[in-house]
């Protein structure tokens, strides 16, 4: 495999339909220690995470809700996508099934599966508790509308 990857047996890594692959987190929950360290991370959170030693981003996000701005959304999203293509690229939230999932989801859309159809991926790939609210369901299907035309490249 790519220096650089995940590989697709760690734990919480979706594999998208493109190949590329993404590691969902719960911050809650320890680090596994034999796992590899990610490369950039995005932190879905209602204040700002604690420092880590890679690079990453902090998307405003409080729990069960859905981004504080959502252009911002977009592009850190797009940009993880297109990271991840080289990168191990994180995604975490507090639990890694509410903002996780949807943020999965959304890099799904990106990825070419269509935006009704993205939940349901991700729920099969990931957890099948992924994605909570009934909102957080409606923004992944709107995500597809402004943007999403990066797919499967």
């Amino acid at each position: 495999m790519t220096a650089g990857l995940w590989e697709a047996e760690t734990p919480g890594v979706l594999r998208l339909p493109s190949g590329r692959l993404v590691r969902g987190r719960g911050l809650r929950h320890p680090l596994d220690a034999a796992a590899p360290l990610p490369c950039y991370g995005v932190y879905l959170l209602g204040r700002p995470p604690a420092e880590v030693p890679w690079e990453h981003r902090w998307l405003r996000w409080p729990d069960f809700r859905l981004p504080a701005d959502r252009q911002e959304a977009r592009a850190v999203l797009t940009e993880a996508w297109e990271r991840a293509a080289t990168e191990r690229v994180e995604l975490a939230c507090g639990g890694g099934r509410g903002r996780t999932g949807t943020a999965l989801a959304c890099l799904a859309v990106l990825d070419g599966v269509p935006p009704e159809e993205a939940v349901a991926y991700v729920r099969a790939h990931y957890d099948r508790h992924a994605v909570e609210t009934p909102w957080q369901r409606r923004y992944v299907r709107g995500f597809g509308g402004t943007g999403g035309d990066r797919r499967r490249r």
